[in-house]
Formats: structure tokens, sequence, C-alpha cells
């Protein structure tokens, strides 16, 4: 839409194709962090005017007229005076030679054509009628089929095994020991996944056998009361806790998530000497390259990675293991082999959302308002996966960046402790900004309890004026979160009573240069509730696409209701969960109505993808604060 919208063609007549990975013609093709529009906004506006220009002038030349005199009109160059008219593919070789403007002038906000509007998605009608091209979907010539058996101990490795059932089942070809898992390659997938249940194998668990969820929990509360690296330090938060007014103090706990995306992990590779091509549902076609590069040792220009669709990504394709896994066995056997994972397999070998145990500390002034307010954050770190200075400082600038706090209380203290364990995490939709807002925005909730205000007002009243937050370069403005705010307590009819029946929650917080608010209602029924309606608002500047925007915050409902639902526990070093029924996502019976508003902008896009997923969680908490008096502190969330 962007290139489309400068270039000035119809959107009838513009097609997609995804490009293979490149070290460097392309940028950095990565998808994560709610990226895409905010990164590509400029860029490819920019792209397209240099094209516009390069036509223009290349029919100003064919003419001899000047090209400030011409226009560019669906897919053509005009001459408003004479009605002359030139397509651009008659222009587009005598354009290429045309000297590449170094500033072309973008259009006016108020021209656009596209931007803003709800034209259809392109891959729709392919995902429609299964014509879509996803991992699964790979089939490549002479290609095999392979599942690997993993340990089931983080950093274990086989201590022996017996192959013979797993061989002499039908389409089973070969079983290979890669040394820290085992592969059965076979004809079809079916014998490949039923081979490796029929292996009988021994493991060496090594050191991490005895670590569980128990003992995690244990070590995050010995951390919190250690405490650990101070990021944000404003007044005095001790002398204002001992000041003699009301005060508060609470503990939220958040497990290890799994991404749980419907299509389980999956890459088809063929190496042969000095190459290796690759077809991976990934959202890093760089860091697939890379990686597969330096298994082989070859150069990355030498991997060829095509990126097919994924069926749900959530960060979980930012890690590159599958097609690693895939480029180490077809060179064990010198064909194409696609690896397919299991649902076990994609729950169990995961890259999981870090757990967390937070402390909350507040107090109020004499008048029942917030004046203090700490927060101690303990959680494994992602910084610590690749950067040795994390490790050593104690300071993961991630959680810093993304645990933001905009209210204006004047005495602040927050802090983080690493506590790393051996439960291989990653990013997970929206990263630590959920991990912040629950316990905040809930402790928000109970602090205006305590002090009998209501916490829509609360909010509005710390959030007055137009201050920046968010540290240094962050250019967040408390004026937008406001915005969002009073905009979905004005949709929801905030200030009037709830629907019978109902009891409502609201929340709000930014992430990743985005401002959102929510207003749920919840029907408490017994030991049961039910979300029946979510309303939420939106900043997120200039509005592209309103049905892929709209999509994407209903998508984020669903993702953060669902992360009410269920967690990842560990046991004698093991994840305990492995499939649906025992790790639960929103069923469709449970769907709320989502209502999406969004604030109108000129401002330059931010992300969409992620930044309603973390309010769901304290707006829910919030409402049921409000229903039975008692706080959530705990995820999974359960009334009893």
């Amino acid at each position: 839409m962007l290139l489309a919208e400068e270039l000035e063609v119809d959107w009838s007549s513009v097609r997609v194709r995804q490009a293979d990975a490149h070290k460097t013609r392309y940028g950095n093709q990565g998808t994560g962090g709610s990226a895409s529009v905010r990164t590509s906004w400029e860029p490819l506006r920019r792209a397209g005017a240099t094209a516009r220009a390069m036509l223009i002038a290349a029919a100003a030349e064919r003419w001899a007229v000047p090209a400030a005199g011409l226009k560019a009109e669906k897919g053509a160059i005009v001459d408003p005076g004479t009605g002359k008219r030139l397509s651009y593919g008659e222009l587009a070789a005598a354009a290429a030679r045309q000297p590449v403007p170094s500033d072309p002038p973008l259009k006016d906000p108020k021209d656009f054509r596209l931007i803003g509007t709800r034209v259809p998605r392109l891959d729709t009608p392919a995902k429609v009628d299964g014509t879509a091209g996803f991992g699964m979907d790979v089939r490549v010539p002479g290609m095999v089929y392979t599942a690997l058996v993993r340990s089931p101990v983080f950093g274990g490795k086989p201590a022996g095994m017996k192959t013979e059932a797993a061989k002499a089942l039908t389409g089973v070809r070969e079983v290979l020991d890669l040394g820290d898992a085992v592969a059965v390659i076979a004809d079809n997938s079916w014998a490949a996944t039923e081979g490796c249940r029929r292996l009988d194998l021994t493991w060496n668990e090594g050191t991490n056998a005895g670590f569980d969820s128990a003992g995690m929990r244990k070590s995050f509360a010995e951390g919190a009361a250690k405490g650990g690296k101070v990021w944000r330090s404003e007044g005095d938060f001790a002398q204002a806790l001992g000041s003699g007014g009301k005060s508060l103090e609470a503990v939220y706990e958040m497990p290890f998530l799994a991404h749980a995306a419907m299509e389980p992990g999956n890459c088809t590779a063929s190496v042969t000497p000095g190459k290796c091509e690759i077809w991976a549902p990934t959202q890093v076609p760089q860091s697939v390259q890379k990686a597969v590069a330096e298994l082989l040792q070859i150069d990355p220009d030498a991997v060829t990675v095509h990126v097919t669709l994924l069926g749900g990504g959530f960060g979980r394709r930012l890690e590159t293991d599958y097609a690693v896994e895939a480029a180490r066995v077809s060179q064990k056997i010198g064909k194409p082999v696609k690896v397919v994972w299991t649902r076990e397999d994609d729950m169990r070998h995961d890259f999981y959302r870090p757990a967390s145990y937070h402390r909350l500390q507040g107090a109020l002034d004499a008048d029942g308002w917030p004046a203090a307010f700490a927060h101690t954050f303990v959680s494994p770190s992602l910084a610590a996966r690749r950067n040795k200075e994390a490790v050593e400082s104690g300071h993961d600038r991630g959680i810093e960046g993304q645990a933001v706090f905009a209210y204006a209380i004047p005495h602040l203290r927050f802090e983080y402790v690493m506590v790393n364990t051996p439960v291989p995490i990653g990013a997970l939709r929206a990263v630590y900004a959920p991990q912040a807002a629950y316990p905040t925005e809930s402790f928000l909730d109970e602090l205006a309890r305590a002090g009998g205000k209501d916490p829509f007002e609360v909010r509005r009243r710390l959030l007055a004026g137009d201050r920046e937050f968010g540290g240094e370069g962050a250019k967040l403005h408390t004026a937008r979160l406001r915005g969002v705010l009073e905009l979905a307590a004005a949709k929801a009819k905030w200030a009037s009573p709830a629907p019978k029946g109902l009891h409502r929650g609201i929340a709000c917080f930014p992430s990743f240069g985005t401002y959102a608010a929510q207003v749920v209602e919840v029907e408490v029924s017994g030991k049961d509730f039910r979300v029946h309606r979510v309303v939420c608002a939106v900043d997120c500047g200039t509005v592209v696409n309103p049905d892929i925007l709209e999509a994407q915050v209903e998508g984020s409902v669903v993702f953060g209701l669902s992360a009410l639902k269920s967690g990842i526990t560990v046991e004698k070093g093991r994840i305990v969960q492995g499939n649906f029924g025992e790790y639960e996502l929103l069923r469709l019976r449970e769907m709320p109505k989502v209502e999406v508003h969004t604030v109108p902008s000129h401002e330059a896009p931010t992300g969409i993808g992620e930044p309603a997923v973390p309010v769901v969680a304290p707006a829910v908490a919030n409402a049921l604060l409000a229903a039975t008096g008692k706080p959530m502190r705990s995820l999974p969330m359960r009334l009893a």
C-alpha cells in the first residue's frame, strides 16, 4: 500500500512476491517487534516516490516537455494539457536510465488514495482456496521426512538406544544419533513420527533434572528479597512508605508461556557440496541464512532461504533451531529432508516467554491518591542469552525499556533482579510489556480501591498534562496515553453503570510506540468467569489499513485472553504440558465481542501487532477485583 500510494498505481494491478533472504539487498527482512509498518513507512514511500519521479522524467524527455507539468495517474504518466498518456510499462526501460533523485517529494496526506482505506489483503484468496504455501506444504523432489526425539530434560543427551522396533516400521529408512537428539528418517511424516515413538531411549539427563517450578519460585522470591539493579528512582520512596499513610504490598506472578502457534515447527533443507537450499516458515530469513552457513561452514551467499507463509509466529520463528536441524540431517544423509515437529515437540521444546515474579509496594497520601510506587521485577533475562555484559551488569535493557511507567506519582522505585534458569527463553508477542503491564496496572487498581477512588479517575489524574516518559529517546507522551484511556472509557460508557450481571475493568499501557487502553466487561458465575466485551482504543499514528489494524487488535485480545488460561510448568527438568488438553487456548465459544477504536492522527505509524496484548490481563484482573473484591495476582487467572 505504501509503495502503491506514492507510485500511483491501482490496487487491482498490485502483486506481491516474497523475496528470498539476502544479506544486504533488502535491508533487515525480519518481522518482529511490531516493526513492519513503522520501519517501512518512510523507506517504501520514498521508493515509490523515487520511481514515480523517474517515470515522469522519462515521459518529459520523450515528449520534450517540462516534467513539472506532468502527473502520475493509475499506472501511467499523463500530460493534462494535451491528454497524452504513457503507461509505466512503456516508460520503464527509459525511466531506469534516469538519474535517481536523492530527495523526491512525498505526497501530502490529504492526497492519499490508498493509505487509510480498507483495501483487501492480497494473500487472502490463496489462504481461503488452499493454494497458499506454508512451511508444511513444501514438497521437494527426492525429499524424505524426519522427526526428532530431543532430550526431555534441558541439556540432556542420548545415553543409549534400541532401534529395532523403529526400523521394522514400513517407511522408516534409518535412525541417526545426532549427539543431542535422535532422528528417524522415513518416506512420510507418519512413519517418521511413529518411528520416534517406537525408539527405546535412555538419557543422560545432566544437571538440570532436579529443576522444577516450585524451586524456581523460591529462587525468585529470594531474589526479590535481596533486591537488584535500580533503573529508576524518583523522590524518596522509603520515606514516603514510612510516613504513616495507608500502604499496600503485593506479589504478582506469571508463568512461562509457550507460543503454541497452530503450525508446529517444520523446515525443509537440501544440502549439496558447498551449498544449501532452505524452505522455512521464518520471521528472520537472514538469521536462518547465517545460522545454517555457520553450521555448514560455508559462505552465507551459498545458502538460499525461501520464505514460506507461517501458521503463526508470535516470536517463535525468530529462532533458527528448526532450520539448523533440517540442514544437519540433510547434510548427513545427502538428501533433501523435511523436519516435522509434533504438537508435543513444539510445546516441550519451545523458547518460552520468561516466567516472572513481581513485588509491588505503594502508599497513599492523606487524600487517598497514590503517593509512592515501587516495582521489583524478577525474571530470567532475554538479553543474557547473547550478551555477557547483561549478565555481568545485572541489567536487561529490554525490560527497562518496556516496563515504562507514565503516572505522575512523586516517589518511585523500579528495580530488576536477574534470576536465570535452564529453561530456554525467547520473545513472545509483546515480549516484556505484558509482564510489566499486568502487575503495575492491576496494583494501581488495588491502590485506587484502597483510597476509595475510581480507577479511571486515578489514571486520568496521574496522566495530566503532556509529559514525556519512557526513558531517554522514547518520546512517549502522557497526553496520548490519556487520550486512549478517555476514548476507551467513553466508548464503553464507563461513567454509566455496567449492564446487569457484568463488571468492568480498565487498563492502559504503551508499547512499541503505540498507546493502548481497554475496558472489559466480565461475568462471574461461581468459580468461573467469562469476558463478554472488550472495548479497545489505540493510538498508533497514521492508520494504513483499518481492516488489518482491527484484525491485529482482535488477534491480540485472543492472545491475551489465552494467556489467562494456562501456563508452562516444569517438573524434574521436564515441561509438563504437551498439548492443548493441558495448555488451553481461548475457544470459539469463549470469544468476546471486540470493539476497536482509533485516535485520528497524522503522526507516523507505530506498531499494532502487539500493543493490545499487554492491557488484556490487567483489564480482566481489574474487572474481577470489582466483581469479587479479591485481587487476581497470578496467572493462570483462577477465582478459586
